[in-house]
């Protein structure tokens, strides 16, 4: 399909769509500024995502779709962006519930949720490869409804779920969102745990908003600046450096890749800067 058609068809979808999920993600933001990790601030949090996603049901059961098209874009990329964020938050839940106290202990349980993600994501390789590189050739079998195949690994989450909102995968692309994001969040309670104190503290302070740094380590991380190094490790260096806590990065980023025009906004005002600066010391040279 013409991409001018398809996109004048998923119109009425993305409207009511990007409405419920940028107020879900507006309020969501004013209660962490709040408060760290609480239980209390989770518990909020989940329930309004709730009800963010019956808003959604709500609406996909009374008006349906248009074609096939935007009812796999819904299935594949914007149910699963709210369920992530409810499956995210759930397993932070959990997490923080069941940790013990012992520092020791922690960072064995800690570990243990690592080794849960890492199975995960070996038990479903093939799909994370298939989503991961936007495949489309088989997106009739896993994002329509009432097409499921039994042969391509369904969760059991499937047969339990209303099938007039469900589709046979639409839940696994939801969990490679949030398992990226809980792996951050629990390597960064593993880097927190930590016992062993860097031997330099830098003095220097990060003054930038954390969406400006996030955008530098991004960038630096797809220049390969640091080598093979991970994003992870390399994130975790700046925050210690500069001593910041940039909490979810990678959601950040996936804000970053959202955002309609000027996506590498601070990077370009580095360039900005650093012209400026050297014409400057050029006039005072002349």
């Amino acid at each position: 399909m013409h991409w001018s058609i398809f996109s004048h068809l998923i119109k009425a979808m993305d409207i009511t769509y990007n409405r419920i999920l940028h107020k879900l993600e507006h309020d969501i933001q004013d209660i962490e500024i709040e408060s760290d990790y609480s239980i209390q601030r989770i518990e909020i949090i989940i329930e309004l995502i709730v009800g963010s996603l019956s808003e959604v049901k709500e609406y996909v059961l009374k008006n349906g779709f248009k074609n096939t098209d935007v009812e796999i874009h819904f299935f594949k990329h914007q149910k699963p962006a709210i369920v992530a964020k409810l499956i995210y938050y759930n397993a932070i839940y959990k997490i923080e519930t069941k940790k013990p106290n012992d520092t020791k202990a922690i960072r064995k349980y800690l570990n243990e949720e690592l080794k849960k993600l890492k199975r995960y994501f070996d038990n479903n390789l093939e799909f994370y490869k298939y989503y991961r590189t936007n495949n489309s050739f088989i997106d009739e079998k896993l994002f329509l409804r009432g097409r499921h195949d039994i042969k391509l690994t369904l969760d059991t989450v499937y047969f339990e779920t209303d099938h007039r909102f469900s589709t046979s995968h639409d839940y696994k692309a939801a969990k490679i969102i949030a398992n990226d994001l809980i792996q951050v969040y629990i390597e960064d309670q593993l880097n927190n745990n930590n016992q062993q104190k860097s031997l330099y503290r830098s003095s220097l302070n990060w003054t930038e908003s954390k969406t400006a740094l996030t955008e530098l380590i991004y960038a630096l991380h797809s220049q390969g600046a640091f080598g093979n190094a991970d994003i992870i490790a390399i994130a975790k260096t700046f925050e210690n450096t500069f001593n910041i806590s940039l909490g979810d990065f990678y959601h950040t980023f996936m804000e970053l890749k959202s955002r309609k025009i000027n996506r590498t906004k601070f990077l370009d005002s580095l360039r900005d800067a650093l012209i400026r600066k050297m014409d400057e010391d050029d006039e005072r040279i002349n």
